[in-house]
């Protein structure tokens, strides 16, 4: 038999959308979760609403990489429509699992791989009478069958089901019998555990798994939202069901049951963004999530916000693009889009979470930050974050934490001062005015809030000088902006290299994961996350004190390199972008494949004479 691969693979399930599938699929994943190992599950869907392939990916990993690998070591395929192409994706040595009520096709016979037919179907026939209920078991006998092939303990499996179906006796039972033939067909025609299997570990600590789209709602509400506004879109379409599920929980007086929030789905992105803006105007913290279509239409009401400076959070959950592009598919293309929202002289506070934890706690910032520099804040997740479920540390609240409403003019300090207000005059020389909550004096404080220019009074004028004034400050303020945004992210003490790689949001796992092999063969990277824009000088400092930098993302046009060249002066040639724009989330194995052979082409020659395979660091020209 083959050499034991203890937690170290990769499975991919095809089935066909809406039959089921995807509870039995995360069954599968959460039971190796709970088995104390690493997992990273994709699910990979169509824009339809059924009847087309879908796949869900697992990665178990026992050093811990949450990244998508290349290559499928296992396929579980019961989806005739797509079995061509899952069977040329197994890699060599692989394992294709797949439903023998049918005999397979000659074509789809590999002499490199192993065959492992179950009939599911016709086990299910056998023997349950209700057509539907055989249709949605028949996804339970293969998550049996995998759990005797691979070893996972089948009493975790047991308490996933019992607490999914709790107080639904006969369900549990008809799902532990469709797992039992699944188990026990294997233990009569197969030699099993696999090479391929599970062994219990302690590896997941106290880290959950939760989908970012949910952490971004759970935290709104920490945040303290209270309103939300939003028009369905994907992939942010569970980040408002999420809000409003956790504000019925956490925001209902007890004693009058009277919700302390409103949510209210507009008629377009137009209106929800209106909504948006006037709430916060008001003095509620509000805010919206969309994806990259969404945004397009929210632009001139974001440069309304940002010129009127009214406190606005956004949530952009990125798909592929541009149009209708690739809804259910995962992209950051959207980053010069949102940087620049609006026509005119824009620039939008950037936040980019990596995490589900990351997404709970920057939705928190995200407030804070709107409100302490009274612009808008773009908290830029995607698909892949959005919508999968991720391992991520555990959610942390300080209850000691206070927001900040940053500069606000009280009714006291209103009476106090002598002086004319000026909700645009800045007297702090940071470049941030202050404002007052409409209704806080009855007489003083109050201003129109308009898209046109202005004096320091809110006074209309379109007076040049004036002009000229206000958007010089707000450069001011976008300066001050760099002291309170999120700082990047090192993985390592100090400079150890003349290279660097530099990446950002659900890149990160697949960067880490490449770092480590490429010094593997000999070539240190230093490596850089970076958290938020406008970017501080610790990124300009980290570029500077390299010779090259690697940049990678996920869209075609390097958005994010030109934004550091935009932004920072830094010459493009220092810049090597590694880009990835197939919807699927980057792979360690393309970021490392891209490295290194950017780097070999500056070898030295002596070095380039000998077989390319582990460059040393040493060998590699300065």
């Amino acid at each position: 038999m083959p050499q034991s691969k203890v937690n170290d693979f990769v499975i991919r399930f095809a089935n066909v959308n809406g039959t089921g599938s995807a509870s039995a699929n995360d069954m599968f994943a959460k039971a190796i979760f709970r088995m104390g190992i690493p997992v990273s599950p994709k699910n990979i869907f169509p824009s339809n609403i059924q009847g087309l392939p879908t796949w869900y990916e697992v990665r178990v990993s026992e050093k811990g990489y949450l990244g998508r690998r290349e290559g499928v070591d296992i396929m579980l395929s019961v989806n005739p429509q797509s079995m061509p192409k899952d069977i040329t994706n197994v890699k060599p040595g692989g394992y294709f699992l797949y439903d023998s009520t049918k005999e397979l096709y000659k074509d789809f016979i590999r002499d490199d791989i192993h065959y492992i037919g179950i009939p599911m179907m016709q086990m299910c026939m056998d023997k349950f009478a209700d057509p539907r209920q055989r249709q949605l078991l028949k996804n339970m006998v293969y998550v049996g069958a995998l759990s005797a092939l691979l070893d996972i303990e089948l009493e975790v499996l047991h308490g996933i089901i019992q607490q999914k179906f709790k107080g639904k006796e006969k369900l549990i039972t008809a799902n532990y019998e469709a797992m039992d033939m699944g188990i026990q067909y294997v233990h009569a025609n197969f030699k099993y555990p696999l090479e391929h299997r599970v062994e219990r570990r302690d590896k997941v600590k106290d880290w959950i798994m939760m989908d970012g789209n949910s952490a971004c709602g759970l935290g709104a509400v920490y945040a303290g939202a209270t309103v939300l506004a939003w028009y369905p879109i994907t992939p942010s379409t569970s980040l408002a069901d999420a809000f409003g599920k956790y504000a019925k929980k956490l925001r209902v007086d007890p004693e009058t049951g009277r919700n302390n929030f409103a949510i209210v789905q507009a008629e377009d992105e137009l209106a929800a963004i209106g909504v948006v803006i006037g709430a916060n105007w008001n003095g509620a913290r509000s805010f919206t999530a969309t994806s990259g279509p969404g945004v397009s239409l929210m632009s001139e009401f974001l440069g309304l916000a940002y010129f009127a400076e009214i406190p606005t959070v956004l949530v952009d959950v990125q798909r592929g693009g541009p149009s209708t592009g690739m809804p259910t598919r995962t992209q950051q293309s959207d980053i010069l889009l949102a940087a620049y929202a609006s026509h005119g002289d824009t620039k939008q506070v950037l936040l980019f979470p990596s995490t589900p934890a990351e997404c709970f706690s920057m939705m928190a910032d995200a407030f804070d930050l709107a409100e302490r520099l009274q612009t808008p804040v773009l908290v830029m997740t995607d698909l892949d974050l959005g919508m999968n479920e991720n391992m991520s540390p555990p959610l942390v609240w300080d209850d000691r934490r206070v927001y900040d409403r940053g500069k606000v003019l009280t009714s006291e300090e209103l009476e106090a001062s002598a002086e004319r207000f000026g909700r645009y005059l800045d007297v702090d020389g940071d470049g941030i005015t202050y404002r007052t909550i409409p209704g806080t004096h009855p007489t003083k404080g109050s201003f129109f809030t308009r898209g046109t220019s202005r004096d320091e009074y809110a006074v209309y004028t379109e007076e040049g000088p004036a002009y000229v004034r206000n958007m010089d400050r707000l450069v001011k303020k976008w300066e001050t902006a760099k002291q309170y945004v999120p700082g990047p992210e090192f993985y390592q003490k100090e400079k150890q290299s003349a290279f660097g790689m530099l990446f950002f949001g659900t890149t990160t796992y697949a960067a880490i994961e490449a770092q480590d092999l490429l010094a593997e063969q000999g070539i240190t990277l230093d490596a850089m996350r970076v958290k938020a824009f406008p970017f501080n000088d610790e990124v300009q400092k980290f570029i500077d004190a390299h010779q090259r930098v690697f940049v990678v993302e996920q869209n075609r046009d390097a958005q994010f390199k030109s934004l550091l060249v935009n932004e920072l002066g830094i010459n493009p040639t220092k810049l090597t972008s590694i880009l990835n724009y197939d919807g699927f989330p980057i792979t360690a194995d393309v970021i490392r494949q891209k490295i290194f052979q950017s780097l070999v082409g500056k070898l030295n020659p002596a070095f380039a004479e000998h077989e390319v395979g582990e460059p040393n660091l040493s060998e590699v020209s300065e």
